[in-house]
């Protein structure tokens, strides 16, 4: 197996691609620990996980508690080979009516707290470890009403080519996966809270070439690729899994010809 004898954090492992990267990397043969702020919901995933998997409890918005959650993986797992820091949040940012409150909940979250918790991370990490961080097609596509997600996961892709750098001599690799629209619970809150997945799936689906959102496994064995020895040659490298939506957008239903 890819992983085995590899100790993993996944952060925002208690849904979404989150947990579906957790379970693959257990398949895979790793421990895993994996964080959430739900207690309920981490305590589910848990569960379900089986017993290589660690649950941890934590605001990654609160450096207090990023150091707290480090030393728990510090003591459980003795070290770190793979970090997907992959928590992050989204929500509406338009002009003229958004408060700096909710601008700079979106970038602490999805930028400030990335940086912290690789800086956290990197005592346990040694040669030959990968982190990979969670990028989104966002940051290109101009969407209205998303300025702060969308500069964040620019952020982010900004960020892993400095960390690249930084960590090449310490043989540590950052590489960042960019998912395109994934069928998970994202997509029924905030501004879209009660719609259905399927009927948001369904407005957003011409405008994929693939025509369809991606499953969160097909991102979860993105994740495992880059943070196993199989790519080792790999860093400040991105892979792209978004059904062709910023490869190819001429090639989307939307625009075939009937």
């Amino acid at each position: 197996m890819q992983l085995t004898n590899k100790t993993a954090l996944v952060t925002g492992g208690n849904s979404g691609i989150g947990l579906a990267t957790a379970r693959l990397m257990l398949e895979q043969g790793a421990r895993v620990a994996i964080t959430g702020r739900d207690q309920a919901k981490l305590d589910q995933a848990v569960a379900e996980l089986g017993p290589n998997a660690l649950g941890i409890q934590v605001d990654l918005d609160d450096p207090a508690a990023l150091q707290a959650m480090i030393k728990t993986v510090g003591e459980h797992f003795g070290q770190l080979d793979i970090v997907f820091a992959n928590a992050g949040i989204g929500g509406p940012s338009p002009l003229g009516s958004t408060t700096l409150e909710a601008f700079e909940t979106i970038l602490r979250t999805n930028v400030t707290s990335v940086f912290f918790t690789v800086q956290a991370a990197l005592p346990l990490m040694k040669t030959g470890a990968s982190i990979v961080l969670n990028g989104s097609v966002m940051r290109e596509l101009g969407s209205p009403g998303t300025a702060a997600y969308s500069a964040s996961k620019g952020a982010v892709t900004a960020m892993a080519k400095v960390f690249a750098g930084e960590l090449a001599p310490r043989g540590i690799r950052v590489n960042v996966v960019i998912p395109g629209a994934t069928r998970t619970p994202i997509w029924t809150r905030g501004a879209r809270q009660g719609a259905a997945l399927s009927d948001v799936e369904k407005s957003m689906a011409p405008a994929i070439p693939l025509g369809r959102f991606a499953e969160v496994n097909e991102i979860a064995q993105a994740v495992v690729f880059l943070a196993s020895d199989l790519a080792s040659g790999m860093t400040g490298a991105e892979i792209v899994v978004d059904g062709g939506t910023i490869g190819a957008p001429f090639g989307a239903p939307a625009f075939r010809k009937s």
